[in-house]
């Protein structure tokens, strides 16, 4: 049997490292298009950023592993088509087309970020998705540099983050009235605004960006979302609605092909609803349960989603989905003073019941933290 695995990042390579685990001894084939092998993106805008680990760390594997796994790594290499009738991907790299017939295959082909026409007019922004992003970034990052992030989610802060602590001076722009204020809520959003402007942010809320706002800088990075990568889904017929549609086990309207990560709008079946995760964690897990499910299981996706950053001295880790619901209030512990190193926790509670919480800096809280979901409160 061979399997075929269309996408070079976290989520492919973890299936693939569960695969042989597992003790599947059939043909991988792992398509990635960009020149490198597969990557793990936290430290993308985290530490390699910061200097605090080489891209080589952020590798899920090195090359011999690869090898000594028979693990087949086309690296430059995008796919073009998938057929699912005739159970064929071809793919085009330096060398020219190649074909490889599957049993099953595996999407995991990540998400886009999304465009700013604007900063594509005026200059030439950075848009941090890859490892060449990256480094292109870091090396611009230093002491005086004017560095204009549009975008004050979890990218842009992260990289305010770094380049604040680099001496670049910073100036952010956000169109909502808080940072990640839609997914925290202004409660603890606001947390979030008071550290960054602590540490010398121009934080600009509410804000429109303008022409001459990234013109008159030294690097703009734009991290305004991202979009997931659907076409070769849609152009082989699959079911497709912001992201390619699966089932609770991870497979899509084909049977035979399955779809992971960022590009996956999982049937959650605890959360009862679909949802899409763009997470390092929800790549481990979900690479790992549909290695099985590739292999003849039937195994559910069940781990509530899970995020972390790191800025400056803090770091937070959250878990669960507030979705689209909302929610009732939110319940804070601790002291929200994150500049001055305050730890907290938060619960976001609905109909009495814990839909999400995270802590900052309470690391011993974080098995606590993650128990909460579902309790009532």
């Amino acid at each position: 049997m061979t399997i075929a695995i269309v996408g070079g990042g976290l989520a492919g390579a973890t299936a693939a490292t569960e695969l042989r685990a597992r003790g599947y001894d059939g043909e991988i084939v792992l398509f990635a298009a960009e020149p490198h092998l597969p990557y793990e993106r936290p430290p993308l805008s985290k530490d390699v950023l910061l200097g605090t680990k080489s891209v080589d760390e952020a590798a899920v594997h090195d090359a011999a592993w690869y090898r000594d796994n028979a693990v087949r790594v086309e690296q430059g290499t995008r796919v073009t088509r998938i057929d699912p009738v005739g159970h064929l991907v071809t793919a085009h790299g330096a060398a020219g087309a190649t074909e490889v017939r599957y049993d099953r295959l595996l999407l995991a082909t990540g998400a886009e970020p999304r465009r700013f026409a604007l900063a594509d007019d005026v200059t030439s922004p950075v848009y941090l998705r890859t490892v060449d992003d990256s480094l292109r970034l870091k090396a611009q990052l230093r002491g005086g540099a004017r560095v204009t992030i549009v975008g004050a989610g979890w990218i842009g802060l992260e990289v305010a983050s770094a380049a604040r602590q680099a001496g670049a001076e910073v100036t952010v722009f956000e169109a909502a009235e808080l940072p990640l204020v839609r997914v925290l809520g202004p409660e603890v959003a606001a947390v979030f605004a008071d550290l960054h402007r602590h540490h010398g942010v121009d934080l600009r809320l509410n804000a429109r960006v303008e022409a001459s706002d990234l013109a008159e800088t030294d690097v703009v990075v734009v991290g305004v979302g991202a979009v997931p990568s659907t076409g070769l889904a849609e152009a082989a017929g699959l079911e497709v609605d912001n992201g390619v549609l699966v089932d609770a086990a991870l497979r899509t309207s084909d049977p035979d092909i399955f779809a992971v990560g960022d590009v996956a709008a999982h049937d959650h079946p605890v959360l009862r609803r679909r949802i899409r995760v763009e997470h390092w964690d929800t790549a481990i897990g979900q690479g790992e349960v549909v290695a099985r499910n590739l292999l003849g299981a039937e195994e559910p996706y069940t781990r509530l989603p899970y995020f972390f950053t790191d800025q400056y001295d803090l770091g937070m880790e959250y878990f669960g989905s507030v979705g689209p619901g909302g929610y009732d209030r939110v319940d804070i512990e601790g002291n929200t003073d994150a500049a001055h190193g305050g730890a907290f926790r938060a619960y976001w509670v609905a109909d009495g019941r814990v839909v999400a919480a995270m802590h900052a800096n309470d690391w011993d809280a974080s098995e606590s933290v993650r128990d909460s979901i579902g309790t009532s409160r």
